[in-house]
């Protein structure tokens, strides 16, 4: 039988007016982004709604508006009688797939990630880390570049295995400039710096890991309600302490996006859909299998055509 999983998209997808439709007053669903803004004590839905984008990109700004989109669009699939029978995320999407499994309440992870963004942003100062995508390398190639620059005492490794021909790297300014250098002399047919806040992703990540762990012990986590893909593993869990434990794990490890949607693929699913804005994941899973059906909702009419596609999914 043919399986479904929503997946949804990390930080980088957020855009001015995102869910506006359905976090808006009148939407008719949960009121998820009042509950975000009681939570947080900061006006999260105004700058959905509104912006500036510039505010809205903030790292702990970022991370908890996309989680609050995703879950609302999460909930009005489900509304519409559309569950998955898998989730997933890339990196910060991971916690709102959690919140569709029912791991943890909308309320804790949007604390949780509004928190995981400041413990990010503190961990490196501004400017000291980086990333880049480098493309047409393979990975176990791109490991060697990134091992010997590192072992020159510049920190840097693969962050996003995300596609066939495209793995993101993070880590010291340096150290990825180096690599970026030798990727290209080993056969990389380009590498582009990433305009990001820090090296997400890489062990420079660490002391955010140590805060992170603190808060993850002061919510609740239940058993999930279907399997969840982790970013550290690509494989389905749904114990709780196990989930907690490759969360901390997760800020300083590869994301493995393009083996997660292999399995998902071997696990019999065959139709994915994104929840939330930019469409990022759509494109990866397309590159990773072209016969994978993948849809896309972030606005109502978006949602309605993919009811109807999932209802008469087999």
């Amino acid at each position: 039988m043919s399986k479904i999983a929503f997946v949804f998209p990390g930080q980088g997808s957020q855009k001015v007016g995102m869910a506006s439709e359905f976090i808006s007053e009148d939407a008719g669903y949960k009121n998820f982004g009042k509950e975000a803004d009681s939570r947080l004590g900061i006006g999260l839905s105004s700058l959905m709604q509104e912006g500036p984008q510039e505010e809205l990109t903030l790292t702990y700004h970022a991370q908890p508006a996309l989680l609050t989109a995703g879950a609302v669009i999460d909930a009005a699939l489900k509304e519409a009688g559309i569950r998955p029978d898998f989730s997933a995320g890339h990196s910060l999407g991971e916690y709102t797939a959690l919140v569709s499994a029912g791991v943890l309440s909308f309320g804790d992870a949007v604390e949780t990630v509004h928190r995981r963004g400041l413990y990010m942003n503190e961990a490196v100062p501004a400017g000291e880390g980086s990333m880049a995508a480098i493309l047409g390398l393979g990975a176990e190639e791109l490991k060697r570049v990134t091992d010997d620059v590192t072992e020159e005492g510049h920190p840097v490794q693969p962050a996003n295995l995300n596609c066939p021909g495209q793995i993101v790297i993070s880590g010291s300014k340096r150290g990825v400039e180096l690599a970026c250098e030798s990727a290209k002399a080993a056969g990389a047919k380009r590498a582009i710096p990433l305009d990001v806040s820090g090296p997400f992703h890489s062990s420079l990540m660490k002391p955010a890991a140590q805060k992170l762990q603190a808060q993850l012990d002061s919510v609740g986590f239940a058993d999930a309600d279907f399997p969840v893909i982790a970013n550290v593993t690509a494989e389905p869990v749904r114990d709780p302490e196990n989930i907690k434990k490759m969360l901390v794990e997760q800020l300083y490890s590869p994301v493995r996006w393009e083996e997660s949607v292999r399995n998902m693929l071997s696990l019999g699913v065959t139709l994915f859909i994104e929840c939330g804005p930019g469409g990022v994941l759509s494109g990866l899973i397309r590159k990773i299998d072209r016969s994978a059906k993948v849809l896309r909702v972030e606005d109502m009419d978006s949602l309605n055509k993919a009811v109807e596609t999932a209802k008469g999914w087999s």
